[in-house]
């Protein structure tokens, strides 16, 4: 299958600090590639590259063969990448179904003058919007909560509504930052088993994710970044036994101890 999603080269300095340094990332279409690493390994920073928070020192992306390297986040949207994000962003004193529609808006072709005069236009686009936002309710298992405020979800609800707003805008590609931070265990096997089936939306999923479990159990291919660099990549059997991916996460020490136990 060909790459969604390519990296190549790609930096980001912040004066003397290098917080990504030349990785080269694929992400195959209708897969689940997840993103793991130490704490300051450089995880969200290259979430924020590839979503356009920020513009790299060097290096190039591209979405389906087009360069976005240059491009701010709303092209990004428009070209089919979308991101919800660690820390819950949503408007607490809208409804459910309201937050849902607000994902909708690169996806809206009505100038504001028909909106304004409600227009047959305006209101068929709006009919059509409301549909498909009943649809991701029902997806995410909050169908029965469309008329509900927001902001008295419970949180494992508000994190299922932020995928369900990120999913409004018809993205190929999803990236989620911490999607299972905060979940008790039921919450995150409810998540697991969302996720997989949005494979069957012609969604592809770039995660990145602490919970080993999770990401073990979910992605197909994972890579793993260390101080900024990448230093391993496979699928979650040959993560779990590289060498430098554990002594990243457990030390020098333990590493050498367990390659003698496993020898």
């Amino acid at each position: 299958m060909s790459a969604l999603l390519s990296a190549r080269g790609l930096t980001m300095q912040f004066l003397g600090l290098v917080a990504v340094k030349d990785v080269d990332v694929d992400v195959t279409a209708g897969s689940v590639h997840g993103i793991i690493g130490p704490n300051g390994a450089g995880k969200t920073t290259l979430f924020n590259l590839v979503s356009g928070l920020m513009r790299p020192t060097s290096g190039t992306l591209t979405l389906e063969g087009r360069d976005i390297t240059a491009l701010p986040p709303y092209s990004r949207t428009r070209l089919g990448l979308a991101r919800t994000f660690q820390n819950i962003r949503m408007f607490t004193d809208m409804t459910v179904l309201e937050n849902v529609m607000t994902g909708m808006h690169t996806r809206l072709t009505t100038p504001g003058w028909m909106a304004l005069l409600r227009l047959p236009g305006f209101r068929a686009e709006e009919r059509a919007g409301k549909a498909y936002a009943d649809e991701l309710l029902e997806l995410v298992g909050l169908a029965d909560k469309a008329d509900v405020r927001s902001g008295s979800l419970a949180y494992g609800e508000q994190r299922r509504l932020e995928i369900a707003r990120a999913l409004a805008a018809r993205p190929r590609l999803l990236l989620l930052d911490e999607p299972a931070a905060g979940m008790n265990p039921a919450e995150t096997r409810d998540l697991a088993a969302l996720l997989r089936k949005l494979g069957h939306r012609d969604v592809t999923l770039l995660l990145v994710e602490h919970d080993m479990g999770f990401v073990m159990d979910l992605c197909d291919r994972i890579t793993v970044l260390n101080f900024g660099s990448k230093i391993a990549e496979g699928d979650p059997r040959e993560i779990r036994n590289d060498p430098a991916v554990i002594e990243a996460y457990l030390g020098s020490k333990i590493a050498e101890r367990l390659a003698r136990t496993l020898a």
